[in-house]
């Protein structure tokens, strides 16, 4: 990156989501000397990105003039610049010298796209693998739960392979349309969970095992309050029934309420879950943007 003539003494780098946007002040050693968080994503802040951006600064009461390094859905074709997708076969520490300039010190980071039989994409998740290969985590498998969740194959610093779930979406999607939202207001139970996880196991098409959710409440085997939490055992063991045939340790990185869960489904399939911290991963990929 290469925004003066002398290395910047602070990197502002932001995580931007269509909902929400997560903002970190990284010096060059990669230490957060201040953050920020708010509800200003690309819905939000669409079409005026660049004054989003200066209103940010002056929140952190940072210079105008402050390099700004943005990753997310601020690069898709809905957001400020669509930054063309880099193959995957492109090595991640290769991602500093990859930016798309959108404006003087502004700067968008590309997302990577799989193809051929798999077609795959990311646009957010690079940067925290990237993130990820500064604190040593080159080789293996990482998963990034979310609004879809990502699970990614690193081979000595570059994506190997990607697999996208729509775990987070289905559980939202499903909770606010159709039949099963009636009954999924319920609160949290971990031995529907686990029960969510061990119909994964079964290996039905999705479609039927989410009807089976309805069935079993309607034919008195399930409480209602238990669906909420089965469901999310559901999904989430779904994505657990595909990784066991994968590897036997993967690494995580997402918010500890996350965590947990993925935690719980990971043992149930005898699977070593490490858990990365995503404030410290995102801050470790910005240091990288310094040379």
């Amino acid at each position: 990156m290469n925004t003066s003539a002398s290395a910047p003494k602070h990197v502002l780098g932001i995580d931007w989501g269509t909902s929400n946007r997560r903002a970190y002040l990284i010096d060059p050693s990669g230490e957060c000397r201040a953050r920020h968080t708010d509800d200003q994503g690309m819905l939000a802040a669409r079409p005026h990105f660049a004054q989003s951006i200066d209103h940010l600064l002056a929140a952190m009461t940072l210079p105008l003039d402050t390099p700004v390094i943005a990753s997310g859905m601020v690069g898709s074709a809905q957001g400020w610049h669509e930054v063309p997708y880099l193959d995957i076969s492109v090595p991640l520490h290769e991602l500093p010298g990859r930016l798309l300039r959108a404006a003087p010190n502004r700067f968008i980071v590309p997302g990577y796209c799989q193809r051929g039989a798999e077609v795959d994409v990311m646009r957010g998740e690079e940067t925290q693998l990237l993130g990820a290969l500064a604190l040593g985590r080159d080789d293996g498998w990482v998963v990034l739960p979310g609004t879809h969740s990502k699970w990614v194959l690193l081979r000595a610093g570059a994506i190997q392979q990607i697999r996208t779930y729509m775990t987070g979406e289905l559980f939202a999607t499903l909770g606010a349309h159709g039949t099963l939202a009636p009954l999924l207001g319920g609160p949290e139970d971990a031995d529907a969970f686990t029960a969510g996880i061990d119909a994964a196991r079964l290996r039905a098409p999705l479609s039927n095992a989410l009807f089976r959710v309805r069935a079993r409440v309607v034919s008195g085997a399930m409480p209602a309050a238990h669906a909420r939490s089965f469901l999310s055992g559901l999904l989430i063991g779904t994505e657990f029934v595909a990784a066991q045939d994968m590897s036997s340790s993967v690494a995580s990185i997402c918010s500890p309420a996350l965590q947990q869960h993925y935690a719980v489904a990971a043992a149930q399939f005898g699977i070593t879950l490490e858990s990365l911290d995503p404030d410290r991963v995102y801050c470790a990929a910005l240091a990288r943007f310094f040379d």
